[in-house]
């Protein structure tokens, strides 16, 4: 695609970004054949490839308006369409530009900015979360079935008593799944123990800073990322950790993101570059362990394994590009996993989006979940706290992560 891109932008590690991306572009429309928005609304501009002239135009020099920043809040960056493409754009880190951008140039409405505003002190605040959460969970049986699905259970974490291994990971809780699905992480310890890997976690935890980035607050999201890698880099140093990882997905490709997002900051480029390139997602850790040696099978082999369907999150299958990674370690567990239908597509979670974008979510939840029932399954696995909570509050099949079905 040609580029007429101002000399001082091109001049910033951004403008070269957007323009080697736009250049890469042939306009093909491939990538609107599995995109989730597209296919609801048939619109060009709530594709990948309209949000992409739509970013060059601004770039160029247009004045966005609301119309341009609504059809980039509908994209989901669930990146099915980087997965699709056959020349290879990075829409994800283009989108992160172009969003940068007109958010700064189109000021949102009040209700808007609010909601925006609410969400990140809600879930950025650990103490604020787990009062309101412990009050919802308390008062679960007096509410409407809807918002009764939308509340988990409290959840007991199973026993657990750490061993020293040579092989060390770090183990990082983030915000809001210790006090939603407290067992996660300890299945995590578990599955990791019983490969003979130890998990060391930071003393603080804190989000891993895509909260922020979606919800339009790049500076507070940046801060968070610099501060976890002040964290986390000393402790990879002292203990000789060999991988950073989160039980969440959605935190996952954040983490891989942190030296696309931090490459033009002179104090931390280099530093964002290392933890990037040490993240690991838990499906990797454990699919190196067992290719290495097979006979740690037995060690989470189960006997009268259930039906299960497998939910690969977008953040795992098109973010980190992990495709079949954990479905055949379940099934060399003894699991019977039954496929799904158009398993490529968004389930509608995509952190915030099911509630900033609320009817978009719900019809992909509702496409997703009719999906997963031509399966039958007795019981749904996935590999992100956010897809896990949006299928629950829609079907009475329990959905899992499915580091709990090895533990």
């Amino acid at each position: 695609m040609k580029t007429e891109l101002p000399e001082d932008f091109l001049e910033t590690h951004e403008g070269r970004a957007a323009n080697r991306i736009l250049r890469s572009c042939v306009h093909c429309g491939f990538c609107n054949a599995t995109c989730p928005t597209y296919q609801l609304l048939g619109d060009e501009l709530d594709g990948p490839r309209g949000r992409i002239y739509l970013i060059k135009q601004v770039l160029e020099g247009e004045t966005p308006g609301r119309k341009t920043q609504q059809h980039l809040d509908r994209c989901l960056t669930c990146r099915n369409c980087e997965s699709t493409c056959p020349s290879g754009v990075h829409y994800g880190e283009l989108l992160n530009i172009g969003r940068s951008i007109v958010n700064k140039k189109v000021k949102r409405p009040l209700k808007q900015r609010l909601l925006h505003l609410g969400l990140r002190k809600l879930f950025l605040s650990k103490a604020t979360f787990s009062t309101l959460l412990k009050a919802g969970q308390t008062l679960r049986p007096l509410l409407p079935g809807t918002l009764k699905k939308s509340i988990p259970q409290p959840q007991q974490p199973p026993a657990f008593i750490p061993r020293m291994h040579e092989h060390k990971v770090l183990l990082v809780a983030g915000c809001v799944q210790p006090a939603l699905q407290p067992a996660i992480d300890t299945a995590a310890k578990i599955v990791f123990d019983k490969l003979n890997i130890e998990c060391l976690e930071p003393t603080a935890t804190s989000c891993c800073g895509a909260l922020s980035h979606h919800l339009n607050a790049e500076e507070e999201a940046l801060a968070i990322m610099r501060a976890n890698i002040d964290r986390w880099l000393p402790l990879v140093e002292k203990h000789k950790i060999q991988a950073i990882t989160m039980t969440a997905s959605g935190c996952g490709v954040a983490i891989r993101d942190y030296a696309q997002l931090l490459a033009s900051d002179p104090g931390y480029a280099d530093r964002a570059k290392t933890v990037s390139e040490l993240y690991k997602d838990p499906a990797e850790i454990v699919s190196e362990a067992l290719r290495a040696d097979r006979s740690l099978y037995k060690q989470l082999k189960k006997d009268n394994a259930e039906t299960i369907a497998f939910h690969p999150p977008c953040t795992l299958q098109h973010g980190m590009q992990l495709k079949r990674v954990v479905e055949p370690i379940l099934e060399n567990c003894g699991f019977n996993l039954k496929s799904i239908k158009d398993s490529h597509l968004c389930c509608g979670s995509a952190g915030t989006y099911s509630i900033t974008q609320k009817t978009l979510s719900q019809q992909l939840l509702r496409n997703k979940l009719d999906n997963i029932g031509q399966a039958e399954p007795a019981i749904i696995a996935t590999a992100n706290i956010g897809c896990q909570l949006h299928l629950q509050s829609g079907t009475d099949t329990p959905v899992r992560h499915w580091l709990e079905l090895l533990c």
